[in-house]
């Protein structure tokens, strides 16, 4: 029931101001309405389907050991936290189109080639595990990746060589790499359909959401909107890169192409090791396809380049040849939250919480980072496991919140 508490010693519920209808702001909205907290969500962007915010620009793979190469021991296990949080946050979300639009008449919508992209759909959701895959030739910067998250991922954790005939048994279509690698127990989710679904979702169960509101400042208490200040119990401050002066935050360019590749046999993951660069290729639901790099050290905005454009494709089209009558839908852009470091940080003290830095780990660490801002604020009960905590490890292994100093 819309507004009902979550189960047994659910917090008493409170007014609540959130900053940032990002993929955290959206995580955190759909857990407190549900448990009833008098919820309201500001966000700059026109409406909940707007690609604004980062999480729309991102692939969606759950990787927490192949993003040892570029996070610490920290993001590996609010990754692992999250691979546990994911299934259980999207149950009882509403299913909705694959094109992630309230509209299907957005040009940037997939194109209507036989799949069913405004078609409502549960979120789509994966653990198959991804694949590292390198060419002849790239064997020393292959091995440098290899070799790293080998030293860094717990015992058993660590990439598994496979030859040539396991790779096709389980991607029939891939063809080209000479040496290949699984990555066991990762996942992927659509991020399309999960944002959308989100808000959808923490709307019907309660939350307002102020769409096209720029939020000028955050704090204990109250939040400071371009039409006036905002009371509440409690602030919750997700804006990303909005967070600036406040935050010491940076935006990192990220690049996507999707194309629509129907009938293409792609089941999981899979991130081509080159010596200048990683590239990811996503399979989603309906035939997409999504090829993007991993992150470029740029706050340029713009439309993707044609190098880039070229650049991507065909790295692609050299893992999966059957890409190459593929249709290009649209390439997109945006830039992640990073803070000097590249790490996340939760910082608390009464009336106010901050989450930022998510910088390329939204997706994989979100969920857990939801969790402790839930935690620090001293509302666990509202959070997905209130009902069934013994069915996960506890948190209490997870990093501790900062404090924010005097």
């Amino acid at each position: 029931m819309p507004g009902a508490p979550a189960g047994p010693g659910a917090a008493r519920p409170q007014r609540i101001a959130l900053a940032g209808a990002g993929l955290l702001g959206r995580l955190l909205a759909w857990q407190l309405a549900r448990a009833g907290h008098q919820l309201d969500v500001y966000d700059p962007a026109p409406g909940p389907d707007a690609r604004g915010a980062a999480g729309w620009t991102a692939a969606g793979m759950l990787s927490p050991v192949s993003e040892l190469e570029c996070a610490d021991e920290n993001v590996y296990r609010l990754g692992l936290r999250s691979l546990q949080l994911w299934p259980m946050l999207i149950e009882g979300l509403p299913p909705v189109p694959l094109s992630g639009r309230l509209s299907a008449s957005d040009a940037a919508a997939p194109a209507r080639q036989g799949h069913a992209a405004d078609t409502p759909h549960p979120v789509d959701l994966h653990m198959r595990g991804s694949l590292l895959l390198a060419h002849r030739g790239d064997e020393g910067a292959a091995a440098r990746v290899v070799d790293l998250l080998a030293g860094k991922a717990p015992a058993g954790q660590a990439p598994r060589r496979i030859d040539l005939q396991a790779l096709s048994a389980l991607e029939p279509d891939i063809r080209g790499p000479a040496h290949a690698w699984l990555m066991e127990g990762e996942g992927q989710i659509d991020t399309w359909q999960a944002m959308l679904a989100l808000a959808l979702g923490a709307e019907g169960a309660g939350a307002r959401f102020h769409w096209g509101q720029v939020i000028e400042r955050a704090e204990p208490g109250r939040l400071h909107t371009a039409q006036g200040p905002v009371s509440a119990d409690l602030v919750l401050d997700l804006r990303g890169t909005g967070a600036r002066p406040q935050l010491p935050v940076r935006g990192v360019r990220g690049e996507i192409v999707h194309l629509h590749a129907p009938g293409l046999r792609l089941n999981r993951p899979l991130r081509l090791l080159h010596p200048r660069h990683r590239v990811y290729i996503v399979p989603r639901a309906g035939g997409r396809v999504l090829v993007g790099a991993s992150e470029i050290e740029s706050e340029d905005a713009s439309p993707i380049s044609l190098r880039t454009s070229v650049e991507l494709m065909a790295a692609a089209h050299s893992v999966l040849p059957a890409l190459a009558e593929a249709r290009v839908v649209f390439t997109d852009t945006n830039l992640r939250p990073a803070l000097p470091d590249n790490l996340p940080t939760l910082v608390s003290e009464p009336g106010l919480v901050r989450v930022n830095g998510l910088f390329r780990h939204g997706w994989l660490i979100g969920p857990a980072l939801a969790e402790q801002a839930l935690v620090a604020a001293g509302l666990a009960a509202s959070g997905a496991l209130a009902a069934r905590p013994a069915l996960i490890d506890s948190p209490d292994s997870l990093p501790a919140p900062q404090e924010a100093s005097a």
